[in-house]
């Protein structure tokens, strides 16, 4: 068995569907924006000059999965290349990225898996240069007053699956992300109390290659 495979066996179905996203070899389709009319572009547009713009980003998060279990924790992202994904109890799972790797430390198993940032859909909020329209084919793009939608096909999610991100049509704040898997199972992220600019502890980042070791 992969350790992809193994993995995603032996973890709970909550944890197993992000960490096998991420887990899941990158490749993507190529970009098509030719049913784009000129409001999604801006729309794009927007969003891409949003994440330029800023460093750092930091919050809480609620994640869903396809069972209607939910795990909370506390993110920070640095831009380019790094970022931490820490659970809260009873959840046992940090997820750390160095600029490289990506480690997904199960504290439960004692195992620590490594996968290249590169490799992994988490590379669509550190990269950079962030441009979606490079990324993956755009299948939708929709904004309301409230919110914008853009649903992305990328197969690099469970070899063939969805990415939708929904963000503050105001703010063009990140406000949720949904990992759609070739099954039509929905793993969800909603963030809040989320902040810019702040300053992060290079520690923060840090993998320790040799645990569990």
């Amino acid at each position: 068995m992969t350790i992809t495979g193994r993995l995603c066996g032996t973890l709970t179905t909550l944890a197993a569907a992000l960490v096998c996203a991420l887990l899941a070899t990158a490749t993507v389709a190529a970009p098509n924006l030719a049913g784009l009319n000129p409001e999604q572009r801006a729309s794009l547009d927007a969003i891409n000059n949003y994440f330029n713009s800023i460093r750092t980003i930091e919050g809480k998060f609620v994640q869903t999965g396809p069972d209607g279990g939910q795990v909370t924790g506390y993110f920070v992202i640095d831009r380019p290349g790094k970022l931490r994904f820490r659970y809260y109890p009873p959840a046992q799972l940090d997820i750390i990225a160095d600029g490289r790797t990506v480690a997904i430390d199960d504290k439960k198993l004692q195992e620590q898996t490594l996968v290249l940032l590169s490799e992994t859909p988490l590379r669509f909020l550190v990269s950079q240069n962030v441009d979606l329209t490079q990324e993956a084919v755009i299948q939708e793009v929709s904004a309301d007053a409230d919110l914008i939608t853009v649903v992305m096909e990328d197969t690099a999610l469970y070899g063939s699956g969805r990415l939708t991100l929904i963000f503050d049509s105001r703010t063009i704040e990140l406000k949720q992300w949904t990992v759609t898997d070739a099954q039509g199972l929905d793993t969800t992220v909603a963030l809040y109390e989320v902040k810019t600019g702040t300053e992060t502890n290079p520690k923060w980042f840090e993998i320790n290659y040799s645990k569990y070791k």
